[in-house]
């Protein structure tokens, strides 16, 4: 799958003190999350892809994985 950015995305992703998993972004960044996950769901199930502090999120994030099922 080819991941696509829009220009000056950020995305940051944190765990709350309920546990809860936050998704923090600017427009750039929701828009871009929200085409790639547009793009999964086109691809076989089992897909998935990983966004990490390496691979486009923001110093301080943890790792978040997105996949496909049936």
């Amino acid at each position: 799958m080819d991941m696509k950015w829009e220009d000056g995305f950020k995305i940051r992703v944190s765990v709350d003190e309920d546990g809860a998993c936050v998704i923090d972004a600017n427009w750039a960044g929701l828009l871009s999350l929200s085409q790639n996950i547009l793009a999964l769901a086109k691809e076989p199930a089992g897909s998935h892809f990983h966004l990490d502090v390496f691979n486009s999120l923001e110093e301080g994030s943890c790792a978040l994985i997105i996949g496909k099922t049936e």
